[in-house]
Formats: C-alpha cells, sequence, structure tokens
C-alpha cells in the first residue's frame, strides 16, 4: 500500500497552475524538524520534500500558508515516468486548531 501520512509545515508555495482538464495544481515544499523514536532511541530528524495538491484541495493548501503546521496525507509517485524523484501527492490535509 502506498499511502503516507506525516505532521509537517510549508517552507514553499510554487503558482496556481492548471491541468490540461482545468483541474488546479499547486506545487509546495513541505519541511518537517523535530524528535522521533527509533528501536527506543529518540533520534533528530529535519527534511524538506516536494508536494503538489490537485483539485479542490489545492485551494485549501494554499489557504494554509507558510509555516503552519498541518497534518497530511497522500502517496508518493515519481515526479514523471522517467525520473528518479518522488513527489507526495497530497490527498488529505488536517489543520491544527490553535490553543486556546
Amino acid at each position: 500500500m502506498n499511502r503516507l501520512r506525516l505532521e509537517a509545515s510549508i517552507v514553499e508555495i510554487g503558482t496556481l497552475r492548471y491541468t490540461p482538464a482545468g483541474l488546479p495544481v499547486i506545487d509546495v515544499t513541505l519541511a518537517y524538524a523535530g524528535t522521533v523514536e527509533e528501536s527506543g532511541v529518540a533520534r533528530q530528524v529535519e527534511f524538506s520534500m516536494p508536494a503538489v495538491a490537485i483539485g479542490p484541495l489545492s485551494a485549501k493548501v494554499m489557504a494554509l500558508g507558510l509555516e503552519k503546521p498541518a497534518q497530511w496525507a497522500g502517496f508518493l509517485a515519481k515526479k514523471h515516468r522517467n525520473s528518479r524523484t518522488l513527489v507526495f501527492h497530497i490527498t488529505a490535509l488536517q489543520v491544527f486548531e490553535k490553543d486556546c
């Protein structure tokens, strides 16, 4: 199963574009920095990755803006048919509510 879920923030937002079928597309770069546990040991992890939102979800991604943490779900696919580069295709987004 090709499913990915992560907590990250947008650090770069591209320009809104449209597919030949007229669907809106937005390219973003997601980043994470934090501590995770691996084999019972805390480990510092930092990374950034390219991601794309297609269709109605692209508006929600754009509205989120930069540096706001959210939980992202989706799948990984090659950037192009002959590419080795993977892109995270966003299928769901959950924005964290502000602390009261």
